[in-house]
C-alpha cells in the first residue's frame, strides 16, 4: 500500500534503514545532561553528599586512630626495655580501639543511609525518564516509525534506559564517596607528612592522563556497541515476527548469516570497548604499587632520622592505599560510565527527534454528528523529490460510501492516512463539515473515526477486552451486541472460555479471519461518524465476507465510509468509486457507469478474471471481450 517514495520497505514492511543518522554527542555534554535528569531531587542529593562526607570523614579518622594505637604499643615495648618500665598501657589502647570500632560502625551506618536515599533518587529519575520516552513516542510523527526499525526503537526504550539506570545506580554513590575520600585522605596525609603527601600526589596527574587517553578511545566503541545492539535487536524482532515468511521462502540460511554478521559486529564492538576501558584498572594498580614502594622507602628513612613516628608511617601507608584505591575505582568505573553515557546519547537522540506539528491552540470543533468530508486541491509527498498526490479534490457526503481502488503505490492508503492526520497535507486542505481538520485536535478528529486495517492488531488479553478497546466504558450488552453484529458471537461460544478466552501475544489461538472479525466488532462498538475499511474482509471466507458486507451496510448508515478494496466485487454498491493512479483520481462514479466507460476501472475489474498479463504480449484492442478464467484476487 505504500506510495512511491515512501520510507521503509524492509523484508517485512518495517524498513532496514537503521538508526537515525545523527552524530553522537561527546561524553561531556551527554554526561551533564544525564546528571541534569536528577535535578528535581536536588535536596535529596545534597543530603546524599552530606551523609557521604560524614561517612568518609569518620572512615578517614580510622587510620589516624590506629596509628595512635600503634604508637602506644611501640612506646610500651620500648619502655619494657628499660628497668622499671611501665609497659603497654592497655587501658589507653582499649579506649583507642573502642573509638576505632565506633568510627567504622557509624561510618557504615551513614554510608548505608546514603546508598538507600541515592537508590530512591535514581529509581525515581529512571521512572520519570521512561515516562518522558513514552510520552515522546506518542508525539512522534508516523514518518519516524517509517524510517526507524521497530527493534531499534525497542532497544532504546528498554535496553538503553535500563543500562542508564544500572550505570547511575552503580557509579553515582561510588563517585561521590571516592572524590570525598581523596580530599579527606589528602588532608590527613599533609597533616602527617607533607613530603610523603607530595609523593602520593604524583598519582593524580598520571591517573587523569591515562583515564582521558583511554576514555577517548573507548567512548566511540561503547557508542558503536549500543548501536550494534539496537540493530541486532531489530533483526531478531523482524525475523521472528516474520518467521513463517522466512521458512516459506527458504531463507533460514540467509537469516542466520545476517544474524551472524550483525552478532559479530556486536561482539567486536563490545570486546573492543571492554578491552580498551579495561586497561585503566591495571594501570592504576601499577602506579599505586610504585607509589606504595616510594612511600615505604622515604617513610622508613624519616622514621630512622626521627622525623616521623612509626605509628605515623603506619597510618600514612594506610592513607596511601585509601588515596590510590578511590582513584583506581574511578578508573575502573570508566567503562560503566562510558557505557551508560553511550546509552544516554541514544535515548537523548530519541527525545530530540522532531515531533509532529502541535494541535491548533485554541482548537475548533464540529458537532458530534458531523461526517461530511471533503478534499480541496490536496497535495502530498512523503519525500520532497517524489510527488505522490497532487491537486486531489473529492466530496464525501454524510452517509455515503466512498470506495478507493487502484494499483499498488497509487496513494490509496495515503489518502486515509491524511484523513486520520497521521500525515498533514503539503497543500490544499481536508475539511469536516467545512472546518479544516488541522484546526481540530488530533484526538477530537480520531475520536470520530473508526478504522479496520488489513493487518489485524490484537493485544494479550480476553476477547471481551479486545472488543471493548473500541470503547472502554461499554457495557456487557453493548460488547455482545457489537460481537453479534460482526459475527464474532458465532465462534466465541465454541471456545472453552467464550468471551473470557485469553489471546496470546499474536492471537495464535484464533484463525486469521476470526481475528479480523474481532477488529470489526471493535469498530462496531466505537460507533464512529467516519469509517475507514482498509481491505477489512480480505482474510475471511466468501460466506463470512457476505455476512460482514451486510453488517457493514448497517454500520455505514448515516456515516461517511472510505473503503479500500482489493476485491472489486465487494464495492459494487458504493455510492462513488474513486480510481487512483499515481496519486490522482483518474475516474470516479458508480460501478455500472465505470464499467460502461471501459476505462481504468473496467481494466482493473476485468483483470480479476484474466490470467496474469504477459509483459511482452500485445495489449488487446479497445472494446475486446475480457478473457474469462478462474477468479483471482488482484493486488491493488
Amino acid at each position: 500500500m505504500s506510495g512511491p517514495g515512501r520510507p521503509g520497505g524492509g523484508p517485512f514492511g518495517r524498513g532496514l534503514a537503521g538508526p537515525p543518522g545523527q552524530k553522537a554527542r561527546t561524553f561531556g555534554p551527554s554526561a551533564r545532561r544525564l546528571l541534569a535528569t536528577l535535578a528535581p531531587w536536588r535536596a535529596a542529593l545534597i543530603v546524599v553528599v552530606m551523609l557521604g562526607a560524614i561517612s568518609v570523614g569518620l572512615s578517614v579518622l580510622g587510620p589516624a586512630l590506629l596509628g595512635e594505637g600503634t604508637n602506644i604499643v611501640f612506646a610500651g615495648f620500648t619502655s619494657m626495655q628499660t628497668p622499671g618500665g611501665a609497659g603497654i598501657d592497655f587501658a589507653a589502647l582499649g579506649r583507642v580501639l573502642a573509638m576505632v570500632l565506633a568510627v567504622y560502625f557509624f561510618a557504615s551506618v551513614f554510608s548505608w543511609v546514603q546508598g538507600l536515599i541515592l537508590n530512591v533518587v535514581v529509581q525515581r529519575a529512571m521512572h520519570r525518564l521512561r515516562l518522558q520516552v513514552e510520552d515522546k513516542i506518542h508525539r512522534l510523527p508516523l514518518s519516524y516509525f517509517d524510517r526507524v526499525q521497530r527493534g531499534e526503537l525497542l532497544s532504546r526504550v528498554t535496553n538503553d534506559v535500563d543500562n542508564i539506570g544500572q550505570t547511575m545506580q552503580q557509579t553515582l554513590s561510588q563517585v561521590v564517596v571516592s572524590l570525598l575520600t581523596v580530599v579527606g585522605v589528602l588532608v590527613m596525609m599533609f597533616v602527617i607528612s607533607p613530603v610523603l603527601a607530595v609523593i602520593a600526589l604524583v598519582t593524580v596527574p598520571l591517573t587523569l592522563g591515562i583515564t582521558v587517553v583511554v576514555a577517548r578511545r573507548s567512548q566511540r566503541l561503547f557508542v558503536a556497541q549500543w548501536r550494534a545492539t539496537g540493530i541486532l535487536n531489530a533483526r531478531v524482532e523482524e525475523t521472528f515476527s516474520g518467521h513463517s515468511v522466512v521458512k516459506t521462502f527458504g531463507h533460514q540460511r540467509e537469516a542466520e548469516r545476517e544474524f551472524a554478521a550483525e552478532n559479530d559486529q556486536v561482539y567486536r564492538a563490545s570486546f573492543g570497548a571492554q578491552f580498551v576501558s579495561g586497561l585503566i584498572m591495571p594501570s592504576m594498580m601499577f602506579i599505586g604499587n610504585l607509589v606504595y614502594v616510594a612511600i615505604a622507602v622515604v617513610g622508613g628513612i624519616q622514621v630512622a632520622s626521627g622525623l616521623l613516628s612509626i605509628g605515623g608511617v603506619q597510618a600514612f601507608i594506610q592513607y596511601s592505599r585509601q588515596f590510590t584505591q578511590p582513584l583506581s575505582q574511578l578508573g575502573s568505573m570508566a567503562n560503566l560510565l562510558q557505557s551508560g553515557v553511550a546509552s544516554a546519547e541514544r535515548v537523548f537522540e530519541l527525545l530530540d527527534e522532531d515531533e509532529q506539528t502541535p494541535d491548533a491552540d485554541p482548537a475548533r470543533t464540529v458537532p458530534p454528528e458531523a461526517s461530511a468530508l471533503a478534499f480541496e486541491d490536496v497535495a502530498f509527498r512523503y519525500l520532497p523529490e517524489s510527488p505522490l498526490i497532487d491537486g486531489l479534490s473529492l466530496d464525501a457526503r454524510p452517509g455515503s460510501t466512498v470506495a478507493i481502488v487502484g494499483p499498488t503505490g497509487a496513494g490509496k492508503t495515503t489518502l486515509v492516512n491524511l484523513v486520520m492526520r497521521f500525515y498533514d497535507v503539503d497543500a490544499g486542505r481536508i475539511t469536516l463539515d467545512g472546518l479544516d481538520t488541522r484546526e481540530m485536535t488530533r484526538d477530537d478528529l480520531r475520536a470520530r473515526t473508526g478504522m479496520v486495517l488489513q493487518d489485524t492488531w490484537l493485544f494479550s488479553g480476553t476477547i471481551r477486552d479486545n472488543i471493548r478497546y473500541g470503547r472502554p466504558d461499554a457495557t456487557e450488552g453493548e460488547v455482545v451486541a457489537a460481537a453479534t453484529a460482526a459475527y464474532v458471537d458465532r465462534f466465541v461460544h465454541a471456545l472453552p472460555d467464550g468471551y473470557d478466552t485469553i489471546l496470546d501475544d499474536e492471537a495464535g489461538n484464533l484463525s486469521v479471519g476470526e481475528r479480523q472479525l474481532i477488529t470489526i466488532a471493535r469498530a462496531f462498538l466505537a460507533d464512529p461518524r467516519i469509517l475507514i475499511l482498509d481491505e477489512a474482509t480480505s482474510s475471511v471466507d466468501t460466506r463470512t465476507e457476505l455476512l460482514i458486507q451486510r453488517a457493514m451496510a448497517r454500520l455505514r448508515a448515516d456515516r461517511t465510509s472510505f473503503v479500500i478494496a482489493h476485491r472489486l466485487s465487494t464495492i459494487r454498491d458504493a455510492d462513488v468509486i474513486l480510481v487512483m493512479e499515481n496519486g490522482s483520481i483518474v475516474e470516479q462514479g458508480r460501478h455500472d457507469a465505470l464499467i460502461a466507460a471501459r476505462g481504468a476501472y473496467w481494466r482493473l475489474y476485468n483483470a480479476q478474471f484474466e490470467a496474469a498479463p504477459d509483459e511482452d504480449a500485445e495489449a488487446p484492442p479497445p472494446g475486446a471481450a475480457p478473457i474469462q478464467g478462474p477468479r483471482a484476487s488482484t493486488t491493488m
